[in-house]
């Protein structure tokens, strides 16, 4: 229940400031002094910045502080608000956690908060499978891989939930790799958060079902040749590029300059599939490297797209 969980603090944090934003404006018509009008004004115009917040909540603490209203209800406008003085800074929600419950078992919840339009920033760690409960497919699980319940071989292609966002048209939508390019991963974290609405950035993240022949100890160098390879792909969409006149999906990454093959062979859950199914480990290793490719075809065509 993520993603309902950070929905219920957003909501609470959102009825917590109006609140004090009726307040501001019931400081704005009273009779109290000018810095405080100021103070209240600037808080009114900075509070939902993230850059702002800050200075603008602190001015207005401190001129609260030094006023001393004689009408009893302007004493009580400064006390309530000081009661709240918590919230006076702009909240920043963020929820998080892996794939078996964004794709999958808590997929309706997260659907539901992305579709609400609430200011929520979602971040997901796509390890594409059950990480913490013993290794099971997921919906995020790529056709080919070997997990739980799919022994042989998932034969489904992975769930695009970043596109699926995206459908929406007014979701905030990254798919990340730090270990290729920790600079685009912080451009996301900062527009995400920056972004007045839902936001879902997801995230890759290799994971000891794996099996790295690498070791765990070179997981960003692992993300590093997922994006390569043409496995992973890093994208944005931003809504608010719309309102620019501008294509509001950008592809980040590159083509290929990897081999597919050599990526996927470096880990066990797909190596092991050769020496335990050779009768049917080519085919699904074909039909893994195309569902990549397809994706990336897709995304081409997107980011090709110009606004009318």
């Amino acid at each position: 229940d993520n993603a309902e969980y950070g929905y219920g603090m957003a909501l609470a944090a959102r009825q917590m400031r109006e609140k004090l934003a009726d307040g501001a404006r019931a400081l704005l018509a009273a009779d109290v002094s000018p810095a405080l009008k100021a103070a209240a004004e600037g808080w009114l115009a900075d509070k939902d910045d993230g850059a702002l917040s800050r200075a603008a909540s602190d001015r207005l603490e401190a001129a609260l502080e030094k006023e001393e209203p004689a009408d009893a209800a302007v004493r009580k406008v400064k006390e309530e608000i000081l009661a709240r003085k918590d919230y006076l800074v702009k909240k920043s929600i963020w929820t998080l956690g892996g794939d078996g419950w964004a794709y999958d078992i808590g997929y309706g919840g997260l659907d539901h908060v992305l579709a609400s339009g609430e200011n929520v920033n979602v971040l997901v760690f796509d390890t594409e499978v059950y990480s913490n409960t013993g290794g099971q497919a997921s919906k995020s699980t790529p056709v080919a891989a070997i997990a739980k319940f799919a022994a042989s071989g998932k034969r489904i292609k992975k769930k695009d939930l970043g596109m699926m966002a995206i459908s929406y048209g007014y979701v905030y939508v990254a798919q990340v790799g730090m270990g290729a390019d920790k600079n685009q991963f912080l451009k996301a974290v900062i527009e995400a958060e920056s972004y007045d609405g839902p936001s879902l950035i997801i995230c890759y993240a290799p994971c000891i079902n794996h099996g790295l022949r690498k070791g765990m100890g070179k997981t960003q160098e692992n993300i590093k040749d997922a994006v390569a390879s043409g496995y992973w792909h890093l994208f944005r969409y931003d809504p608010r590029r719309k309102q620019r006149g501008e294509n509001p999906f950008v592809l980040d990454s590159k083509d290929p300059t990897s081999g597919f093959r050599d990526f996927i062979m470096g880990q066990t859950r797909y190596a092991a599939l050769a020496g335990e199914f050779p009768d049917v480990a080519e085919g699904l290793f074909a039909a893994t490297e195309a569902d990549a490719a397809e994706r990336l075809a897709g995304y081409k065509r997107l980011a090709a797209f110009e606004q009318s």
